[in-house]
């Protein structure tokens, strides 16, 4: 997995709380910095990457273990 900055566990939330909390996350971030984020809902396939296109943030890695879904996600120059 690659590396990050802050990690936020939002196993048992269903969407759309792992998004807002993302959110959150990354508005509190500089551009670059990595957010993993762990979530078990897996509305979160499509909600997370739709999320990333909208906001300029970058969707770097998905992963499945244990059943739970691991996101990287970046930071985008562009957004606040």
């Amino acid at each position: 997995m690659s590396e990050f900055d802050a990690e936020i566990d939002t196993s048992g939330l269903n969407c759309p709380l792992p998004v807002l909390k993302a959110r959150k996350a990354l508005n509190e971030m500089t551009a670059g910095q990595r957010l993993h984020l762990i979530v078990t809902d897996p509305g979160a396939n499509k909600d997370l990457p739709a999320f990333c296109k909208m906001t300029g943030n970058s969707l770097v890695e998905t992963s499945e273990a244990n059943g739970k879904i691991h996101f990287i996600l970046e930071k985008g120059a562009s957004n606040d």
